[in-house]
């Protein structure tokens, strides 16, 4: 017999604060257009972008992180004392090690809070989110705070006509917390490994350490190209559509829901189009509100559905005690899918 003690989480976890941040400079599609050949209508069509921000020199990871999980916290009602893990999900954070985590706790005066980064493009979120609700019940922390941040300006290629115009930066957040009721469903994540070259990093970095700049592409002025992300879209808008649904509708059926009982959509804002396939896939009733956050945020990969989460909760286009399915997938590829109740 086990002598180790039973774990004294709580019966369940909810998400209790949701906080955003969002750089301040918007910018519209005619500066994206200054280097490719497309036009605004194409890329509205195409996307539903209409603006994006980009983060300045002082808006870093960390310091949009911060920003973001202030608000989180205080909307929860939580201080970050109380935080027992923040959890940072991000693929432009460039400093291998140490993990951008624990300087956000240190920054936000945590009391020494378990702290890391993981690795999960757009559907990070979903699996921070599972990873603190396990921490919950378990009992390994009272209060987690999850991050989704990402600089993609970083790593947008301005000459690339398939994604230029795609990516955003920005910060969202969520304190998640004990409850004695069922509020974050079970999640059904998985990846396809065999589609990773779908939606990748155009240069690994240890190519840098080769020096020989004839083995590394060149932008049009003849200067070697930073690594960015590049992804084969007419696959990836197929895969979404179609493999997606089938897993947003896998998450319903686990919370013992139907699309009739959803009050709202949030989807990671990958596209409009694939959004609203994914609305007419899953039939989903006129009266579930649907995040098109998309339109003035851009693609902003972990920290979409946050970011999204707080816009219907600030705007008044949902409500606390909503019930909402959020579904992240993107580079992997991965995917995480889940029913929540709305802070």
């Amino acid at each position: 017999m086990s002598k180790i003690k039973p774990s004294k989480g709580a019966p369940y976890a909810r998400i209790l604060g949701v906080g955003g941040y969002r750089p301040t400079r918007v910018v519209p599609n005619e500066v994206i257009l200054e280097k490719i050949d497309s036009s605004d209508e194409w890329i509205r069509s195409r996307s539903g972008i209409e603006t994006r921000h980009w983060a300045g020199p002082e808006e870093t990871v960390a310091a949009m992180s911060v920003e973001a999980s202030g608000k989180a916290l205080a909307d929860a009602g939580i201080d970050a004392s109380q935080i027992g893990a923040v959890v940072v999900s991000t693929v432009s954070h460039f400093s291998q090690t140490p993990a951008i985590a624990t300087e956000i706790a240190d920054r936000l005066g945590t009391d020494k809070a378990a702290a890391f980064d993981i690795s999960a493009g757009c559907a990070g979120f979903g699996y921070g989110l599972t990873l603190a609700k396990g921490m919950v019940v378990e009992g390994s922390a009272e209060y987690v705070l999850v991050i989704g941040v990402e600089r993609l300006s970083d790593l947008t290629d301005l000459e690339d006509r398939a994604t230029a115009f795609l990516f955003g930066d920005g910060a969202g957040a969520v304190v998640v917390g004990p409850s004695q009721e069922p509020a974050i469903g079970p999640t059904i994540w998985g990846s396809e490994g065999d589609k990773a070259e779908t939606i990748k990093q155009t240069i690994p970095w240890d190519r840098f350490r080769i020096g020989d700049v004839s083995e590394l592409p060149l932008d049009s002025e003849g200067n070697v190209k930073f690594p960015a992300i590049t992804q084969e879209g007419q696959a990836v808008f197929r895969w979404a559509v179609f493999e997606m649904a089938k897993v947003a509708q896998q998450a319903l059926d686990a919370a013992g829901i139907s699309p009739d009982d959803l009050d709202v959509f949030i989807p990671h804002q990958a596209n409009v189009r694939i959004i609203d396939s994914m609305v007419k896939t899953l039939k989903l009733p006129d009266h579930v509100t649907v995040a098109r956050d998309i339109r003035t945020t851009g693609n902003t990969s972990a920290a979409s559905i946050p970011l999204a989460m707080e816009r219907l909760l600030a705007t008044g286009d949902a409500k606390s005690g909503d019930t909402a399915l959020v579904i992240g997938f993107g580079a992997g590829l991965v995917y995480a899918a889940t029913v929540v109740t709305l802070p």
